[in-house]
Protein backbone atom coordinates (compact mmCIF):
# COMPACT_ATOMS: atom_id res chain seq x y z
CA UNK A 1 0.00 0.00 0.00
CA UNK A 2 1.01 3.64 -0.35
CA UNK A 3 1.36 5.03 3.19
CA UNK A 4 1.80 8.73 4.06
CA UNK A 5 3.39 9.63 7.40
CA UNK A 6 2.69 13.10 8.81
CA UNK A 7 5.43 13.90 11.31
CA UNK A 8 7.90 11.66 9.46
CA UNK A 9 10.95 13.66 10.56
CA UNK A 10 10.35 12.96 14.29
CA UNK A 11 11.94 10.06 16.13
CA UNK A 12 8.79 7.91 15.95
CA UNK A 13 8.34 8.80 12.29
CA UNK A 14 11.91 7.81 11.40
CA UNK A 15 11.54 4.47 13.20
CA UNK A 16 8.19 3.89 11.52
CA UNK A 17 9.64 4.53 8.07
CA UNK A 18 12.27 1.85 8.71
CA UNK A 19 9.54 -0.57 9.83
CA UNK A 20 7.02 0.08 7.03
CA UNK A 21 9.28 0.44 4.00
CA UNK A 22 9.84 -3.34 4.08
CA UNK A 23 6.29 -3.93 2.82
CA UNK A 24 4.84 -0.60 1.73
CA UNK A 25 5.53 2.43 -0.44
CA UNK A 26 6.22 5.40 1.86
CA UNK A 27 5.34 9.07 1.38
CA UNK A 28 6.97 11.18 4.11
CA UNK A 29 5.33 14.55 4.82
CA UNK A 30 7.50 17.34 6.22
CA UNK A 31 7.77 21.14 6.31
CA UNK A 32 11.49 20.80 5.65
CA UNK A 33 13.03 19.98 2.27
CA UNK A 34 14.40 16.43 2.26
CA UNK A 35 15.44 13.92 -0.37
CA UNK A 36 15.87 10.18 -0.29
CA UNK A 37 16.39 7.47 -2.88
CA UNK A 38 14.18 4.96 -1.02
CA UNK A 39 11.15 7.04 -0.03
CA UNK A 40 9.23 10.00 -1.40
CA UNK A 41 9.42 13.20 0.67
CA UNK A 42 6.68 15.74 0.03
CA UNK A 43 6.66 19.29 1.36
CA UNK A 44 3.56 19.71 3.47
CA UNK A 45 2.61 22.51 5.86
CA UNK A 46 -0.43 21.01 7.58
CA UNK A 47 -1.69 24.47 8.51
CA UNK A 48 -2.59 24.67 4.80
CA UNK A 49 -5.50 22.51 3.66
CA UNK A 50 -4.22 22.76 0.07
CA UNK A 51 -0.79 21.44 1.15
CA UNK A 52 -2.47 18.59 3.05
CA UNK A 53 -4.49 17.64 -0.03
CA UNK A 54 -1.37 17.62 -2.19
CA UNK A 55 0.51 15.61 0.43
CA UNK A 56 -2.14 12.88 0.55
CA UNK A 57 -2.79 12.68 -3.18
CA UNK A 58 -2.68 9.08 -4.39
CA UNK A 59 -2.22 7.69 -0.86
CA UNK A 60 -4.05 4.68 0.63
CA UNK A 61 -3.30 5.07 4.36
CA UNK A 62 -2.39 8.19 6.36
CA UNK A 63 -0.48 7.98 9.65
CA UNK A 64 -0.67 11.06 11.90
CA UNK A 65 2.15 11.65 14.40
CA UNK A 66 1.98 15.46 14.63
CA UNK A 67 1.94 17.54 17.81
CA UNK A 68 2.09 21.38 17.68
CA UNK A 69 3.76 22.19 21.00
CA UNK A 70 6.58 24.23 19.40
CA UNK A 71 6.00 27.59 17.62
CA UNK A 72 5.96 27.35 13.81
CA UNK A 73 6.24 31.05 12.95
CA UNK A 74 8.26 34.03 14.11
CA UNK A 75 5.21 35.20 16.04
CA UNK A 76 2.48 32.83 17.20
CA UNK A 77 -0.62 34.07 18.99
CA UNK A 78 -2.80 31.38 20.48
CA UNK A 79 -2.47 28.06 22.30
CA UNK A 80 -0.92 24.85 21.00
CA UNK A 81 -4.17 22.92 21.51
CA UNK A 82 -5.90 25.22 18.99
CA UNK A 83 -2.96 24.79 16.60
CA UNK A 84 -3.32 21.02 17.07
CA UNK A 85 -7.00 21.17 16.12
CA UNK A 86 -6.31 23.08 12.91
CA UNK A 87 -3.63 20.71 11.57
CA UNK A 88 -5.60 17.59 12.56
CA UNK A 89 -8.74 18.99 10.95
CA UNK A 90 -6.82 19.77 7.75
CA UNK A 91 -5.42 16.23 7.70
CA UNK A 92 -8.90 14.72 8.08
CA UNK A 93 -10.49 16.96 5.44
CA UNK A 94 -7.66 16.18 3.02
CA UNK A 95 -7.95 12.45 3.76
CA UNK A 96 -11.66 12.56 2.99
CA UNK A 97 -11.15 14.47 -0.25
CA UNK A 98 -8.33 12.11 -1.34
CA UNK A 99 -10.49 9.09 -0.40
CA UNK A 100 -8.00 7.41 1.92
CA UNK A 101 -8.87 3.91 3.10
CA UNK A 102 -7.62 4.43 6.69
CA UNK A 103 -6.22 7.00 9.12
CA UNK A 104 -3.94 5.88 11.95
CA UNK A 105 -3.42 8.29 14.86
CA UNK A 106 -0.88 7.98 17.66
CA UNK A 107 -2.24 9.91 20.66
CA UNK A 108 -2.05 9.80 24.45
CA UNK A 109 -3.51 7.51 27.09
CA UNK A 110 -6.77 8.68 28.62
CA UNK A 111 -7.16 8.81 32.40
CA UNK A 112 -10.45 7.60 33.85
CA UNK A 113 -11.27 11.07 35.22
CA UNK A 114 -11.55 13.84 32.64
CA UNK A 115 -11.62 16.65 35.22
CA UNK A 116 -8.43 18.52 36.01
CA UNK A 117 -6.60 17.40 32.88
CA UNK A 118 -3.65 19.48 31.71
CA UNK A 119 -3.94 21.37 28.44
CA UNK A 120 -1.52 18.85 26.89
CA UNK A 121 -3.74 15.85 27.73
CA UNK A 122 -6.95 17.69 26.77
CA UNK A 123 -5.38 18.49 23.42
CA UNK A 124 -4.65 14.81 22.74
CA UNK A 125 -8.27 14.03 23.65
CA UNK A 126 -9.67 16.73 21.33
CA UNK A 127 -7.49 15.66 18.41
CA UNK A 128 -8.58 12.05 18.87
CA UNK A 129 -12.18 13.24 18.65
CA UNK A 130 -11.41 14.91 15.29
CA UNK A 131 -10.35 11.56 13.84
CA UNK A 132 -13.30 9.70 15.35
CA UNK A 133 -15.69 12.05 13.53
CA UNK A 134 -13.95 11.53 10.20
CA UNK A 135 -15.66 9.76 7.27
CA UNK A 136 -12.41 7.80 6.77
CA UNK A 137 -12.04 4.61 8.90
CA UNK A 138 -9.73 5.33 11.82
CA UNK A 139 -7.41 3.30 14.03
CA UNK A 140 -6.26 5.07 17.18
CA UNK A 141 -3.31 4.18 19.39
CA UNK A 142 -2.94 5.65 22.86
CA UNK A 143 0.43 5.70 24.61
CA UNK A 144 2.10 7.33 27.59
CA UNK A 145 5.86 8.00 27.31
CA UNK A 146 7.44 6.35 24.28
CA UNK A 147 10.84 5.03 25.35
CA UNK A 148 13.31 5.57 22.54
CA UNK A 149 16.90 6.77 22.43
CA UNK A 150 15.92 9.96 20.56
CA UNK A 151 12.65 10.61 22.41
CA UNK A 152 12.36 13.98 24.14
CA UNK A 153 10.80 12.60 27.37
CA UNK A 154 13.44 9.87 27.64
CA UNK A 155 16.20 12.43 27.00
CA UNK A 156 14.83 14.66 29.77
CA UNK A 157 14.82 11.84 32.34
CA UNK A 158 18.24 10.54 31.28
CA UNK A 159 19.84 14.00 31.34
CA UNK A 160 18.46 14.59 34.85
CA UNK A 161 20.01 11.31 36.00
CA UNK A 162 23.34 12.03 34.28
CA UNK A 163 23.72 15.58 35.59
CA UNK A 164 22.26 15.48 39.13
CA UNK A 165 24.01 13.36 41.82
CA UNK A 166 21.23 14.45 44.19
CA UNK A 167 17.71 14.93 42.88
CA UNK A 168 14.88 16.72 44.67
CA UNK A 169 11.73 14.85 43.64
CA UNK A 170 8.41 16.76 43.35
CA UNK A 171 5.06 15.00 43.76
CA UNK A 172 4.76 14.27 40.04
CA UNK A 173 7.74 11.89 40.18
CA UNK A 174 5.49 9.49 42.15
CA UNK A 175 2.79 9.43 39.46
CA UNK A 176 2.30 6.05 37.81
CA UNK A 177 2.21 5.45 34.08
CA UNK A 178 2.78 2.62 31.62
CA UNK A 179 5.44 3.63 29.07
CA UNK A 180 5.96 1.74 25.83
CA UNK A 181 9.08 0.78 23.88
CA UNK A 182 9.54 2.51 20.52
CA UNK A 183 9.85 -0.85 18.76
CA UNK A 184 6.48 -1.94 20.20
CA UNK A 185 4.85 1.23 18.87
CA UNK A 186 6.13 0.73 15.31
CA UNK A 187 5.27 -3.01 15.33
CA UNK A 188 1.72 -2.25 16.50
CA UNK A 189 1.17 0.39 13.83
CA UNK A 190 2.64 -1.85 11.12
CA UNK A 191 0.21 -4.60 12.16
CA UNK A 192 -2.91 -2.47 11.55
CA UNK A 193 -1.92 -0.77 8.27
CA UNK A 194 -4.69 -1.68 5.82
CA UNK A 195 -6.13 -4.18 8.32
CA UNK A 196 -9.94 -3.83 8.19
CA UNK A 197 -10.27 -5.66 11.53
CA UNK A 198 -8.60 -2.64 13.16
CA UNK A 199 -10.98 -0.07 11.62
CA UNK A 200 -12.89 2.08 14.15
CA UNK A 201 -10.78 0.60 16.98
CA UNK A 202 -8.89 2.25 19.85
CA UNK A 203 -5.84 0.48 21.28
CA UNK A 204 -3.87 1.26 24.46
CA UNK A 205 -0.22 0.22 24.17
CA UNK A 206 2.38 0.04 26.93
CA UNK A 207 4.39 -2.15 29.28
CA UNK A 208 2.34 -4.54 31.40
CA UNK A 209 3.36 -3.12 34.80
CA UNK A 210 2.77 0.49 35.98
CA UNK A 211 5.85 2.40 37.08
CA UNK A 212 6.47 5.85 38.60
CA UNK A 213 8.71 8.43 36.95
CA UNK A 214 11.04 8.19 39.95
CA UNK A 215 11.31 4.41 39.50
CA UNK A 216 12.11 4.91 35.81
CA UNK A 217 14.91 7.32 36.66
CA UNK A 218 16.25 4.85 39.22
CA UNK A 219 16.31 2.15 36.54
CA UNK A 220 18.17 4.52 34.19
CA UNK A 221 20.71 5.32 36.93
CA UNK A 222 21.30 1.64 37.64
CA UNK A 223 21.82 0.77 33.97
CA UNK A 224 24.20 3.74 33.58
CA UNK A 225 26.12 2.58 36.63
CA UNK A 226 25.52 5.83 38.51
CA UNK A 227 24.69 6.17 42.19
CA UNK A 228 22.00 8.79 42.64
CA UNK A 229 20.17 10.07 45.71
CA UNK A 230 16.45 10.80 45.25
CA UNK A 231 15.00 13.05 47.96
CA UNK A 232 11.22 13.64 48.18
CA UNK A 233 10.40 17.35 47.90
CA UNK A 234 6.60 17.75 47.64
CA UNK A 235 6.64 21.55 47.90
CA UNK A 236 7.94 22.21 44.38
CA UNK A 237 5.32 23.92 42.17
CA UNK A 238 4.84 23.06 38.47
CA UNK A 239 6.40 26.42 37.57
CA UNK A 240 9.51 25.70 39.64
CA UNK A 241 9.67 22.13 38.29
CA UNK A 242 9.55 23.50 34.74
CA UNK A 243 12.35 25.97 35.45
CA UNK A 244 14.46 23.28 37.13
CA UNK A 245 13.99 20.73 34.31
CA UNK A 246 14.74 23.33 31.59
CA UNK A 247 17.87 24.53 33.35
CA UNK A 248 19.33 21.04 33.87
CA UNK A 249 18.30 19.37 30.59
CA UNK A 250 18.40 22.39 28.22
CA UNK A 251 14.99 21.36 26.92
CA UNK A 252 12.83 24.27 25.64
CA UNK A 253 10.23 25.71 28.00
CA UNK A 254 7.46 25.37 25.36
CA UNK A 255 8.00 21.60 25.47
CA UNK A 256 8.63 21.09 29.20
CA UNK A 257 5.86 23.25 30.67
CA UNK A 258 2.84 21.32 29.26
CA UNK A 259 4.58 17.98 29.89
CA UNK A 260 5.23 18.76 33.58
CA UNK A 261 1.64 19.90 34.10
CA UNK A 262 0.44 16.60 32.64
CA UNK A 263 2.66 14.43 34.85
CA UNK A 264 0.33 14.74 37.84
CA UNK A 265 -2.19 12.48 36.03
CA UNK A 266 -1.85 8.69 36.08
CA UNK A 267 -1.75 7.24 32.57
CA UNK A 268 -2.64 3.56 32.74
CA UNK A 269 -3.78 1.04 30.14
CA UNK A 270 -7.42 0.09 29.75
CA UNK A 271 -7.51 -3.75 29.48
CA UNK A 272 -10.51 -3.48 27.14
CA UNK A 273 -8.33 -1.66 24.58
CA UNK A 274 -5.60 -4.29 24.40
CA UNK A 275 -4.04 -5.14 21.04
CA UNK A 276 -2.61 -8.50 20.08
CA UNK A 277 0.20 -8.49 17.53
CA UNK A 278 1.04 -11.95 16.13
CA UNK A 279 4.44 -13.29 17.25
CA UNK A 280 4.99 -10.17 19.33
CA UNK A 281 5.19 -9.69 23.10
CA UNK A 282 5.50 -6.16 24.47
CA UNK A 283 8.76 -5.44 26.26
CA UNK A 284 8.80 -5.10 30.05
CA UNK A 285 9.72 -1.72 31.51
CA UNK A 286 13.27 -2.94 32.28
CA UNK A 287 13.73 -4.25 28.74
CA UNK A 288 12.28 -1.05 27.24
CA UNK A 289 14.59 1.23 29.28
CA UNK A 290 17.61 -0.94 28.43
CA UNK A 291 16.79 -0.85 24.71
CA UNK A 292 16.31 2.93 24.78
CA UNK A 293 19.65 3.45 26.51
CA UNK A 294 21.40 1.35 23.87
CA UNK A 295 20.22 3.88 21.26
CA UNK A 296 20.79 6.95 23.45
CA UNK A 297 23.52 9.41 22.46
CA UNK A 298 24.21 12.10 25.11
CA UNK A 299 25.77 14.30 22.44
CA UNK A 300 22.68 14.22 20.26
CA UNK A 301 19.94 16.84 20.52
CA UNK A 302 16.42 15.44 20.05
CA UNK A 303 14.39 16.96 17.24
CA UNK A 304 11.87 18.34 19.78
CA UNK A 305 14.68 20.24 21.57
CA UNK A 306 15.83 22.05 18.46
CA UNK A 307 14.76 25.54 17.59
CA UNK A 308 11.64 25.30 15.48
CA UNK A 309 11.93 26.65 11.97
CA UNK A 310 10.49 30.15 12.06
CA UNK A 311 10.12 31.47 8.57
CA UNK A 312 11.28 35.09 8.08
CA UNK A 313 8.60 37.52 9.28
CA UNK A 314 5.69 35.08 9.18
CA UNK A 315 2.86 35.46 11.72
CA UNK A 316 0.33 32.85 12.84
CA UNK A 317 -2.55 33.93 15.10
CA UNK A 318 -5.35 31.66 16.31
CA UNK A 319 -8.34 32.42 18.54
CA UNK A 320 -11.15 30.05 19.57
CA UNK A 321 -14.56 31.76 19.37
CA UNK A 322 -18.08 30.71 20.42
CA UNK A 323 -20.25 29.22 17.69
CA UNK A 324 -23.94 30.07 18.21
CA UNK A 325 -26.16 26.99 18.25
CA UNK A 326 -27.42 26.08 14.80
CA UNK A 327 -24.91 28.41 13.09
CA UNK A 328 -21.99 27.60 10.78
CA UNK A 329 -18.59 29.08 10.00
CA UNK A 330 -20.28 30.81 7.05
CA UNK A 331 -22.63 32.58 9.47
CA UNK A 332 -19.63 33.62 11.60
CA UNK A 333 -17.84 35.01 8.54
CA UNK A 334 -20.94 37.03 7.65
CA UNK A 335 -21.15 38.27 11.25
CA UNK A 336 -17.47 39.30 11.02
CA UNK A 337 -18.19 41.43 7.95
CA UNK A 338 -21.17 42.98 9.76
CA UNK A 339 -19.10 43.60 12.90
CA UNK A 340 -16.10 45.31 11.28
CA UNK A 341 -17.90 48.45 9.98
CA UNK A 342 -19.64 48.80 13.37
CA UNK A 343 -16.37 48.55 15.32
CA UNK A 344 -15.60 52.23 14.61
CA UNK A 345 -12.18 52.63 16.32
CA UNK A 346 -12.06 56.35 15.36
CA UNK A 347 -8.93 56.76 13.24
CA UNK A 348 -9.90 53.84 10.99
CA UNK A 349 -12.94 52.67 9.08
CA UNK A 350 -13.77 49.34 7.47
CA UNK A 351 -15.63 49.04 4.18
CA UNK A 352 -17.09 45.76 2.87
CA UNK A 353 -17.66 45.73 -0.89
CA UNK A 354 -18.83 42.39 -2.17
CA UNK A 355 -15.99 39.93 -1.66
CA UNK A 356 -13.51 42.68 -0.61
CA UNK A 357 -12.82 44.05 2.89
CA UNK A 358 -10.85 47.32 3.15
CA UNK A 359 -9.34 48.51 6.45
CA UNK A 360 -8.58 52.20 5.81
CA UNK A 361 -7.46 55.40 7.49
CA UNK A 362 -10.32 57.89 7.63
CA UNK A 363 -8.31 60.94 6.60
CA UNK A 364 -6.60 60.63 4.27
CA UNK A 365 -8.22 57.56 2.68
CA UNK A 366 -5.35 55.06 2.73
CA UNK A 367 -5.89 51.27 2.52
CA UNK A 368 -4.14 49.68 5.51
CA UNK A 369 -5.19 46.08 4.93
CA UNK A 370 -7.13 44.43 2.11
CA UNK A 371 -8.83 41.01 2.37
CA UNK A 372 -10.53 39.11 -0.45
CA UNK A 373 -13.16 36.46 0.23
CA UNK A 374 -12.44 33.20 -1.62
CA UNK A 375 -15.68 31.32 -2.42
CA UNK A 376 -13.66 28.77 -4.43
CA UNK A 377 -11.89 27.54 -1.25
CA UNK A 378 -14.80 28.09 1.16
CA UNK A 379 -17.56 25.81 2.41
CA UNK A 380 -20.27 26.31 5.04
CA UNK A 381 -17.94 24.85 7.73
CA UNK A 382 -14.82 26.73 6.57
CA UNK A 383 -14.58 30.28 5.23
CA UNK A 384 -11.40 31.65 3.68
CA UNK A 385 -10.15 35.20 3.05
CA UNK A 386 -6.81 35.96 1.37
CA UNK A 387 -4.62 38.91 2.39
CA UNK A 388 -4.23 41.00 -0.78
CA UNK A 389 -2.01 43.80 0.50
CA UNK A 390 -2.40 47.28 1.95
CA UNK A 391 0.00 49.59 3.72
CA UNK A 392 0.43 47.19 6.66
CA UNK A 393 0.74 43.85 4.85
CA UNK A 394 3.01 42.29 2.27
CA UNK A 395 1.16 40.70 -0.62
CA UNK A 396 1.83 36.96 -0.55
CA UNK A 397 0.29 33.88 -2.14
CA UNK A 398 -0.34 32.14 1.20
CA UNK A 399 -1.36 34.92 3.63
CA UNK A 400 -4.94 34.22 4.72
CA UNK A 401 -7.66 34.49 7.37
CA UNK A 402 -10.02 31.59 7.97
CA UNK A 403 -13.05 30.77 10.09
CA UNK A 404 -13.32 27.04 10.72
CA UNK A 405 -15.76 24.91 12.68
CA UNK A 406 -14.09 22.54 15.16
CA UNK A 407 -15.14 19.74 17.50
CA UNK A 408 -18.23 18.89 15.51
CA UNK A 409 -19.55 22.45 15.56
CA UNK A 410 -18.98 23.15 19.26
CA UNK A 411 -16.79 26.17 18.47
CA UNK A 412 -15.15 28.04 15.62
CA UNK A 413 -11.51 29.02 15.17
CA UNK A 414 -10.43 32.32 13.64
CA UNK A 415 -6.90 31.91 12.30
CA UNK A 416 -4.42 34.05 10.41
CA UNK A 417 -1.76 32.03 8.57
CA UNK A 418 1.44 33.06 6.76
CA UNK A 419 0.80 36.77 7.29
CA UNK A 420 3.81 39.03 6.65
CA UNK A 421 3.68 42.59 8.04
CA UNK A 422 5.27 45.60 6.34
CA UNK A 423 5.99 47.46 9.57
CA UNK A 424 9.40 47.10 11.25
CA UNK A 425 9.16 43.91 13.31
CA UNK A 426 9.45 45.39 16.82
CA UNK A 427 6.92 48.11 16.00
CA UNK A 428 4.53 45.56 14.48
CA UNK A 429 4.88 43.24 17.48
CA UNK A 430 3.69 45.89 19.95
CA UNK A 431 1.09 47.67 17.81
CA UNK A 432 -0.63 45.89 14.91
CA UNK A 433 -0.27 42.39 16.42
CA UNK A 434 -1.97 43.53 19.65
CA UNK A 435 -4.71 45.33 17.69
CA UNK A 436 -5.57 42.09 15.90
CA UNK A 437 -5.99 40.22 19.20
CA UNK A 438 -8.11 43.13 20.52
CA UNK A 439 -10.36 43.02 17.43
CA UNK A 440 -10.86 39.25 17.66
CA UNK A 441 -11.58 39.45 21.39
CA UNK A 442 -14.27 42.05 20.75
CA UNK A 443 -15.65 40.01 17.86
CA UNK A 444 -16.01 37.08 20.27
CA UNK A 445 -18.00 39.33 22.62
CA UNK A 446 -20.10 40.45 19.66
CA UNK A 447 -20.93 36.82 18.83
CA UNK A 448 -21.91 36.14 22.46
CA UNK A 449 -24.16 39.21 22.60
CA UNK A 450 -25.73 38.26 19.29
CA UNK A 451 -26.38 34.73 20.56
CA UNK A 452 -27.90 36.06 23.78
CA UNK A 453 -30.09 38.53 21.85
CA UNK A 454 -31.37 35.80 19.50
CA UNK A 455 -32.14 33.58 22.49
CA UNK A 456 -34.18 36.35 24.15
CA UNK A 457 -36.00 37.07 20.89
CA UNK A 458 -37.04 33.41 20.56
CA UNK A 459 -38.53 33.51 24.08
Amino acid sequence: MKVAIAGASGFVGQALIAELEKNHEIVALSRGKKKSEKIEWRFCDLFSLLDAERGLQGVDVGIYLVHSMRPSARLTQGTFNDFDLIVADNFVRAAERCQLKQIIFLGGLHPEEAQGLSRHLRSRWEVEDVFKKSKVPYTIFRAAIILGGEGSSFHIMTRLVERLPVMLCPRWTNTKSQPVALHDVTASIAHVVGNSEAFEKVYDIGCSQPVTYKEMMKKIARLLGKKRLFIPFPFMSPQLSTLWVCMITKAPKELVKPLVRGLKTELLLNPQNKITVPEKNFLSIDEAVKEALQNYDPQQTPTAFREAKKEGRVVRSVQRLPLPKGKTAEDVAQAYMEFLPKMNPGFMKVEVRGRWIHFCLRLPFVPLLVLEYSPERSWSHRQLFYVRGGLLARKTERGRLEFREILGGEAVIAAIHDFEPRLPWYFYRWTQALVHVFVMKNFGLYLRRKTAFNSEARR
